[in-house]
């Protein structure tokens, strides 16, 4: 059943640690090599969020491929050298095949302390697939990323459109949460069979996806808007919690990241802001807002 209320007029309070008003979480998605592509045996090349996404291209489309590789090859290795030189922690959600094709990454992963959500066995919806089979893709790539990292994921978030079975197979797979909701800017509970479900609701609002949409189009605007998303934030009552979405093949561009430097740089300087993990998020509610 659809909730169309939630919290209401009477928000809860978080009670993010130091007294932080905002939980600033940033989500790497690291999706390069869990694409459609020939080389899979897919019938075509997946070209969505790539610079040439609306090129009328058929079949196989090598320049798409090479956007994808761009993103492991040279957009992580910026993400990470901007995260790890000034300590900020962030969240990754790794598409299986892609964390397994790219061992460097899934290394630096752990070094930095990062944690790593399952965001598929491959970049696909989950929306139409069988049971079965969706409870097969998720046990797989579960095993994969705690291979790969060492630790099994906390948490799960579905290219886009899950399906109406993806929650409960996510529970009963062991997730602590997922993030497959769009719909508050707090975690909550929601029932599920009887047993309480912890949500950490996602955005697509704050997101470097805005830059293939040409809502941004300079790292100067990225900055610019999600700093004036933070400060509304820390203006509001109580506090909330800001999901920030990167991937490797966007932002990590020189003219975009640039602008992901200057707000990592500011976001330093705010007290009253929590750059956190999601893993943090989810531990923090369970012990201070049981269902």
């Amino acid at each position: 059943m659809r909730d169309f209320e939630g919290y209401g007029r009477n928000p809860p309070d978080p009670r993010w640690p130091n007294g932080a008003k905002l939980a600033l979480n940033f989500v790497i998605n690291h999706e390069e090599g869990g694409e459609e592509s020939f080389p899979d045996g897919d019938p075509r090349s997946e070209n969505a969020l790539t610079e040439g996404s609306t090129a009328p291209v058929k079949g196989r489309d090598l320049a798409a491929e090479s956007m994808f590789q761009y993103g492991s090859r040279v957009g992580f290795w910026r993400l990470h050298r901007l995260f790890t030189e000034r300590g900020l922690p962030c969240t990754v959600f790794a598409v299986a095949r892609a964390l397994e094709r790219t061992p460097q990454a899934a290394a630096a992963m752990r070094e930095a302390g990062w944690d790593v959500d399952g965001h598929g066995l491959r970049w696909e919806m989950h929306i139409g697939m069988e049971e079965a089979e969706e409870r097969a893709r998720i046990a797989e790539a579960t095993a994969i990323i705690t291979r790969m990292i060492g630790t099994p994921p906390l948490g799960w978030y579905t290219r886009y459109a899950p399906s109406l079975h993806t929650r409960r197979l996510l529970a009963e797979a062991g997730y602590l949460y997922d993030s497959d909701a769009y719909d508050d800017e707090l975690p909550y509970w929601r029932d599920l069979r009887g047993t309480p479900r912890l949500i950490l609701p996602y955005n697509l609002a704050h997101n470097d996806v805005r830059f293939q949409r040409t809502a941004l189009t300079t790292g100067e605007e990225f900055f610019q808007y999600i700093k004036g998303a933070v400060e509304l934030l820390l203006t509001e009552p109580k506090g909330r919690m800001l999901s920030v979405g990167l991937h490797n093949r966007i932002i990590a561009h020189p003219g975009r990241a640039a602008g992901l430097a200057k707000l990592l740089d500011w976001v330093a300087t705010q007290p009253q802001v929590w750059v956190c993990r999601r893993g943090d998020i989810a531990r923090h509610w369970i012990a201070h807002h049981a269902p």
